[in-house]
């Protein structure tokens, strides 16, 4: 059985409270899960502690027997110290502006220099 360190939404509409799950990796998003390893609440400020709180040695255990952090997941354990931080990789394409932007933006530029 593959597991996965995932977050599972709770919370009401445009409430969001996210319970941090080890669970197996074919069940729903908020279904079904192995064992609850911590809390996350978006709504909170950044600052306050109960922002984030995990179960570190949980999560060390499930680390040890392959689970595999989802990306959001992997970046809060990177900040406890548990993984390192996620890679990042660029997009290739998508991210450049197209041709038709790049021309507004040189007029634009134009436009200033000549004020």
């Amino acid at each position: 059985m593959a597991v996965a360190l995932r977050l599972s939404r709770g919370g009401s509409k445009k409430r969001p409270f996210y319970r941090i799950v080890a669970a197996d990796v074919r069940s729903p998003r908020d279904g079904r899960f192995i064992e609850r390893l911590g809390t996350y609440n978006p709504m909170k400020n950044k600052e306050d502690p109960e922002r984030f709180s995990i179960k570190k040695d949980r999560i060390k255990y499930w680390l040890s027997v392959g689970a595999k952090p989802t990306e959001r997941v992997a970046k809060f354990l990177s900040l406890e110290g548990l993984v390192e931080k996620p890679k990042i990789y660029p997009q290739t394409k998508k991210d450049k502006p197209r041709a038709k932007t790049i021309e507004k933006n040189k007029a634009k530029e134009e436009k200033l220099a000549n004020k």
